[in-house]
């Protein structure tokens, strides 16, 4: 299964525009791909990169589109 790489923006709370930026077949080379372009990235930039592990291309976009609960906080937590 490839690594994915996407550019994620977020105008609202419920929608996300992915952009897909590469497909690598190792981890390290997908890795570098996202390094280099939150590098690039314009400190004004409100997008974030992702890698994801996926089958194909639709399913790491659907993992990404999910909607994930926030996570509850225990009282020592907080």
């Amino acid at each position: 299964m490839p690594y994915y790489v996407f550019r994620i923006t977020q105008t609202t709370p419920i929608l996300k525009t992915l952009e897909h930026q590469g497909t690598h077949a190792a981890y390290q080379a997908a890795r570098q791909q996202v390094r280099s372009l939150r590098a690039a990235a314009a400190p004004s930039d409100k997008a974030s990169y992702k890698l994801i592990f996926a089958a194909n291309q639709l399913e790491a976009e659907e993992r990404l589109q999910e909607q994930r609960e926030q996570p509850v906080l225990m009282e020592w937590e907080k």
